[in-house]
């Protein structure tokens, strides 16, 4: 009987530990939807973190590829440089490409703050300072439209001093089941306190991605997992019987990367002269005496096979990271960007078999996804490639959302899909 008891405190305790790991919904209570805005319709902005262009047809996603059929479906959609997580998130809700933002990356160096960005490091991910721009849930806000966050970068952050009314601080371990069932509470909630604007991050085919590569099985299973959820979530929602839009995006794609030839740090780079930020494909070096730059950069240039050697003055204008772009003063001095399949690599441990990050103008792998339906679309669309910057101006629309300020992102979008 002892040991039984023993074995139940054990099994509650680990319970109340896996609780604790768990979220808990943050929630602005003092915050209401105008009588206006409770006419508004409703937008679900859905991120599948790595989804690439082609995976639907790749993998046979039968749901999204029935929705997309029903509303518009998008060639691909052109992620912003470079092609990672934290970037594109953000330049999807706010118009603005990262040098624009201030995100450059998923993991930075500002030479203002003399500090560190990470996305692992909760104080920073935290840290309204770091983000520029006005997130949609800003936008929202300030016009007295309720709006919602699952894990979306930046919804953590008080940005221009707001939160979204609902959020939660990321964590993997809450069920897909559970995260599902709290987008339909919301949607259930009265009229003057349910949010229109609600936006909804999935990671896990990024995951399966990165581990075992684009083409492996374990991807087309998380694709087929996420195709089904997808279905759980659009039927639960239409139970509510509310006018819902979904808009259906990646913030890259994938490609497999040559793992056993990697690149080591350049022999020219002198650690004692420059901080180096990044890896992979796009590798950052801030002087620390500016005269290093230009004798530095003269002989990466000589030396340089299979990456390009940029400085921040001089980056190729489509991919809107040069120092005219830099907002924040946040891009290196000198830029290597890798050739793909290649990647920097400087670590012991073994590299990822499938990345991301690569100019996506030149790599078709890195594109992302665009899939959109309900009420407010067009029905039965194929459009062309677009930059994801165009997003946040057709949310804004179908939400009635105006705004005076200036963002990268245009309109084109807008007279496609909307009728």
């Amino acid at each position: 009987m002892k040991q039984i008891f023993v074995l139940l405190v054990c099994l509650l305790w680990q319970g109340l530990a896996f609780a604790q790991v768990d979220t808990v919904q943050r929630v602005q209570s003092d915050r209401y939807n105008s009588p206006a805005q409770q006419e508004k319709p409703y937008v679900i902005l859905i991120s599948a973190d790595g989804f690439r262009y082609d995976y639907a047809d790749k993998y046979d996603a039968q749901f999204l590829k029935s929705k997309r059929a029903e509303g518009i479906e998008a060639e691909s959609m052109l992620p912003a440089f470079p092609s990672k997580t934290f970037p594109n998130h953000y330049s999807i809700v706010t118009g603005l490409y990262p040098a624009s933002h201030g995100l450059i990356n998923n993991y930075f160096y500002d030479p203002q703050r003399k500090e560190h960005y990470t996305m692992r490091d909760r104080s920073k991910v935290e840290d309204g300072s770091w983000y520029g721009g006005t997130p949609l849930w800003v936008l929202a806000e300030q016009q007295q439209m309720v709006a919602a966050s699952f894990f979306w970068v930046g919804s953590e952050a008080p940005i221009q001093g707001i939160l979204p009314t609902y959020h939660y601080q990321y964590s993997e371990v809450m069920p897909i089941e559970r995260r599902i069932q709290t987008v339909v509470d919301w949607l259930n909630l009265p009229a003057e306190k349910r949010p229109h604007l609600i936006t909804f991050y999935l990671p896990e085919v990024d995951h399966a991605g990165h581990r075992y590569g684009p083409d492996a099985p374990q991807t087309r299973q998380a694709v087929e997992e996420l195709d089904k959820h997808m279905q759980l979530l659009t039927e639960a929602v239409a139970n509510t019987g509310l006018p819902v839009n979904y808009v259906f995006v990646s913030d890259h794609g994938m490609l497999q990367v040559d793992t056993e030839n990697t690149l080591p740090m350049p022999a020219a780079i002198d650690t004692a002269k420059f901080m180096v930020s990044g890896g992979g494909m796009v590798v950052e070096l801030h002087a620390k005496d500016k005269k290093a730059i230009k004798p530095t950069y003269r002989k990466l240039k000589k030396e340089a096979k299979e990456y390009q050697v940029y400085t921040r003055k001089k980056m190729p204008k489509h991919l809107h990271y040069s120092a005219k772009d830099d907002k924040y003063g946040r891009v290196g001095d000198i830029l290597l960007l890798s050739d793909a399949p290649k990647v920097f690599h400087f670590s012991s441990r073994p590299p990822s078999p499938g990345q991301h990050g690569y100019d996506a103008t030149k790599v078709k792998e890195m594109h992302a996804v665009f899939y959109a339906w309900g009420p407010a679309f067009k029905k039965g669309i194929k459009i062309e490639t677009f930059e994801n910057v165009d997003v946040y101006p057709l949310i804004a629309e179908i939400l009635g959302l105006p705004y005076t300020f200036k963002i990268d992102g245009s309109r084109h979008l807008i007279e496609k899909v909307l009728p």
